[in-house]
Parts: C-alpha cells; structure tokens; sequence
C-alpha cells in the first residue's frame, strides 16, 4: 500500500509540472480581451494606405465585390493551386440544384517547384490542355477562376503579384510579377485553350464564396489547414486603400492574418515554447500567428514541451530518445489520433510513443501526453476564435454564416466544437452565427467567382 501510494504521489507530482510547462498555453478572459483589442488595431492599420505597410494584417483587397446569386449558369473552369497538388476543376451549372462536377489532381514535379517560373506556368497549362482534350471541350471558350495561395498584391480581379512564396516553392522570376499575365502567356501557347477571362484569388476568399453559393449570409471565410487565413466582407468607406471613391458598399478583404504578431505584438502571451520554435524555423519572425495555430506547427509545440516534460523527469522516465530530437517529426495527424481516442483508452497513444523511441511507455505517460496535445490544440481553436469573434462583432450583422475549410477544421477531434463554443463567448449578444464546413472550396470558389464575373460582365457589355 505505501508503495502504491508513493507511486501515486509521483505520477501527482508529474501532472503537475506537465501542467505548469503547459500553462501558458492556456487563455485566461483577461488575455482573449486584449488579443481581441490588438487584432483590431492591426485590422484597422491594415485597411488604411498610410498605414499599412506597417501592419502585421495587411488587409489585402481582393476586389471581389460580388457574391453569387444562384441564378449563374453555364460552365466554369478552375485552377486551384495552393502546393504541390493542384487541381483543375468543371463546374457545370444548370440549376439550383443541377450542379455537375468534373475535376483532376495534379502534383507538382520537384524540379518545377524550384526551376524558373516560366516552367511552373507552362505546366500548369500542359495539364489544362490535357484535361480539355480529356473532356472534349476544345471548341469552347471559358471563365477560368484561378485560386493562387501565396500573398498576392492586387489592383484588380485579374491582376495578382505575387509578394513572396512558401509552402517550398522557390521558383524564379515570379515574385514581383503578375501571376494572371504569367498564366495567360502559357495557356496562349496551346491551340486548345479559350479563355475569356481569368479571374484570381485566394484560397480562403474562395472558400467564402463557395459557402455564400449555399448561404447567402455568409460573410466570413476560414481556412485551417497546414497554415492559416480569413477573409470577410468589409465596407468600402472603411477601406482606405483606394485613391478613387468606390460605388459598390462592400468588398472582400484577405486578411493575410498569419503574420499577426510579427513585429511583438502578441510577445506578451507566447511562451518559451513558441519562441524556441520560431527561432528554430526556416523563417523566424515570420508567421508568428500561424506558429502558435496551424496544422503544420502545433504537432512541433507537442514535441518541445514533451522534451521540457522530459528533461524536467515528469514523463518517460526522464529519458530523451533519439526520435523526439528530430524537429518536426511530431505531426498534427499523430495530435489528432491521440486526442481521437477514449479516455482510458491508449492504445494509439502507445504505439505512436513506440515509433518515438520509448516501448515502455505507463498510463500516466500517455495521458500527459494527451493533456499536452489537448491544451495546445485548444489553445489554437481559441485564438483563432478570438479573431473570428472580432471579425463578426465588427461586420455588425444579426447574422452571420462563417465558411471554414482546411484538414484541421474537418478531421481533428472537437476542433469545432472549441471553435464554436469560444467565439459564442467572445461574439456580443445582439449578433448570431454559424460555422458551416466547405470541403473542397478553394477550387468550388474559384469556379463561382468565374461564373458570378462572366454573368456580370456579359450583362455590362449587353447594356453598353
């Protein structure tokens, strides 16, 4: 009996100082109330030109002013490329409810990832082509909505230079450049291809429009993934970019808000963790939202706060093994797989911790490590929650329809839920919303903003 109960004070003990190298990640009201205020303020420096080449938000226009109607018809194409898979999408509209769908995914040759951009391009039209001639449409002539996932500086819906790659691209002579012309130079080259015009985009302000397609409340677009954004509708007297008065009332702003904290703002709530973690990337000071949110960083706070954990001789009996040095080997996937299972339960907990070096791995090891992984994966639920409350407390409307996309947001365990349940908290009464999932609404978006752009367009030059 006293062995166990020595037994029971040290595991106590071990909860204890897990707990403690845990505790910064957990949000008192006090510190969601002034992430709350500063992501405000970034906004708003954002949205003002004099401003806003010191905003960490840059609040980026996308000079789409139009949401669909559902009274758009005909086919679309979409260029959906956000890494190495891209995708090539038909939309065929009908009606309401005859919507048909025809797509292929691509993958990115190593070589062109990093070659010169002119390659990149000319392979994007190589695999347009053959998707034409795979589907017989050689004879007619489209809307291509192109949705581009890297910052992009815009002066118009079909113009797009590109701020800076990630994501492993490295391709030469792109940024500076307009995407659109660089895309329009290659499908040129191929007898082919018609295209009308191209219309780009972002990733997440096509999801928003591919979920206004379905709700027409929507107003806010999300996406959490391997790294993170949103856009939302904002009111042009609000905007302060522009030289020249805009006569439509709204616009949609990528927000660009993975880089909120870039210059210290939010120092004062990451932990040691979070540094260390920025200072071991391949892009320190960058990102700093992001690396405290996103899929690709939260597995590599899990495996830097097991290594304090580990060091402090409160898990795995104190032992590092050669696995849990390697940076980045601790994923979202295997986050997800341990939070997925049932309390008590650790059996896919135990053999991700074999994978890690450690066969001998106790209960109270597991649950640790389950605690470690819950309180860093709701700590990004509620940051992002933060942001989003401030996003629909700002647009003002009594309701509001959030469109989220992304393998976070989809497959990780009660991620919406913490989602729902923090921004519920932090939204004022007077205003009401909804998280609805769009799965696959990068390419879905890019292909509506073609077909809302060329029905604009087609009733403009009918009336000149």
């Amino acid at each position: 009996m006293a062995e166990e109960g020595s037994q029971q004070d040290e595991n106590e003990s071990n909860r204890q100082i897990v707990e403690e190298f845990c505790k910064p990640f957990v949000l008192n009201e006090e510190t969601c109330q002034q992430i709350n205020d500063l992501f405000l303020a970034e906004l708003q420096k954002g949205l003002c030109k004099y401003t806003q080449s010191k905003a960490d938000v840059k609040c980026y226009p996308t000079y789409v002013e139009r949401l669909p109607t559902r009274c758009e018809r005909g086919k679309f194409l979409a260029l959906d490329v956000g890494g190495s898979n891209f995708r090539i999408l038909l939309l065929i509209i009908q009606d309401v409810d005859d919507i048909k769908v025809e797509s292929q995914n691509f993958q990115l040759p190593p070589k062109v990832l990093t070659g010169p951009g002119e390659h990149l391009f000319e392979f994007f039209a190589e695999c347009m082509s053959n998707f034409i001639q795979a589907h017989e449409l050689q004879s007619e002539e489209f809307n291509l909505g192109f949705t581009f996932s890297f910052p992009l500086m815009k002066n118009s819906l079909n113009e797009g230079i590109l701020i800076s790659w990630s994501k492993d691209f490295e391709c030469q002579d792109v940024v500076g450049h307009d995407v659109v012309a660089m895309l329009e130079a290659a499908l040129s080259r191929r007898d082919n291809i018609h295209i009308k015009n191209i219309f780009v985009l972002n990733g997440t302000t096509a999801t928003l429009i591919s979920c206004a397609w379905k709700h027409k409340e929507t107003k806010i677009g999300v996406t959490i993934d391997q790294d993170t954004n949103a856009a939302y509708e904002e009111k042009m007297k609000h905007i302060q970019l522009f030289n020249e008065d805009r006569l439509n009332s709204t616009m949609l702003i990528n927000t660009q808000w993975s880089s909120f904290g870039d210059h210290g703002a939010l120092n004062f709530m990451r932990s040691p963790i979070d540094f260390a973690l920025d200072a071991s990337s391949t892009n320190p000071n960058e990102a700093i939202f992001d690396k405290m949110v996103a899929g690709m960083y939260m597995g590599e706070i899990v495996r830097l706060t097991m290594i304090e954990c580990i060091n402090a001789g409160a898990m795995l009996k104190g032992n590092l093994s050669e696995q849990i040095g390697k940076q980045m080997v601790f994923n979202t996937k295997l986050m997800s797989q341990i939070e997925n299972e049932k309390e008590g339960a650790y059996q896919s907990t135990r053999q991700i911790l074999e994978t890690m070096g450690y066969k001998e791995a106790t209960n109270e090891d597991c649950d640790n490590l389950r605690y470690i992984c819950n309180t860093v994966s709701t700590r990004s639920a509620e940051l992002i929650a933060i942001c989003l409350a401030c996003l629909v407390n700002r647009i003002g409307d009594p309701y509001i329809v959030i469109g989220i996309d992304g393998e976070v947001y989809n497959s990780y365990p009660n991620y919406h839920e913490r989602l729902r349940k923090k921004t519920k908290q932090l939204v004022r009464p007077e205003h009401k919303f909804s998280l609805q999932s769009t799965e696959d609404g990068s390419a879905h978006g890019a292909a509506l903003l073609a077909a809302t752009e060329g029905v604009e367009r087609r009733h403009t030059r009918q009336t000149i």
